[in-house]
């Protein structure tokens, strides 16, 4: 790894951060102790709404989050977060009784959940993990970005020609399908490349596909 490298990794492990969200002061005040004694940023919010009183978009880190709260629950502050296309993996913390509720969340895209009492050793375990899914998720949302400012810069037409491309179209069933010559699909081909910042056909299906899955 280059220094510049190492340089860009270590600045973006030092934005990251540990949320805690939990009504239960005790609760909130060992898990400080807990996290900062890993050597992670921590703050910790007595309720879902404090929470997003003070969220922005681009947090990075992750979110242990309580299911069970007064006001706004923990799955209703999840479900706020997906809304808004939070990319925070979410921990929950949850009681016997609410596993059936955290395992729905895990199916609509939470990280994990550990039930209380918990090991110690085990939440910083996911906290690790989490961490890592986090630097993960914001590289591919920073991919995603880039390749639709890229294919912002795409004339209409210039997009219909790289769809047939993309779906593997020769140049001359493009330029039949677009009533248009070669040599104009050839050219169009050329631009597309060149807008998209791309040198092969691979590299141009792949931009493609991250579009399309950033879209769902």
């Amino acid at each position: 790894m280059t220094q510049h490298n190492s340089q860009e990794s270590a600045a973006v492990a030092s934005t990251q951060c540990v949320y805690v969200v939990d009504d239960d002061e005790a609760m909130r005040d060992s898990m400080v102790w807990l996290i900062e004694s890993e050597g992670y940023p921590v703050r910790a919010f007595p309720s879902a709404e404090d929470f997003l009183a003070a969220y922005t978009d681009g947090l990075a880190g992750c979110l242990v989050l309580d299911v069970r709260m007064p006001g706004m629950s923990g799955l209703e502050l999840y479900e706020r977060l997906a809304a808004q296309r939070s990319t925070l993996p979410v921990i929950f913390i949850t009681g016997h009784g609410d596993v059936p509720m955290a395992v729905a969340a895990l199916k609509k895209g939470a990280a994990d959940f550990i039930e209380k009492p918990f090991n110690d050793t085990d939440m910083l375990r996911l906290i690790r993990q989490c961490m890592d899914l986090d630097t993960e998720r914001r590289a591919r949302r920073a991919r995603e970005n880039s390749v639709a400012s890229r294919l912002a810069q795409l004339t209409a037409r210039e997009r219909e020609v790289m769809d047939r491309v993309v779906e593997g179209k020769l140049n001359k069933q493009i330029a039949d399908e677009l009533s248009i010559s070669m040599k104009t699909v050839e050219a169009h081909r050329a631009r597309v490349m060149e807008k998209m910042g791309v040198r092969s056909l691979a590299e141009l299906v792949q931009c493609a596909l991250e579009s399309s899955q950033a879209e769902r």
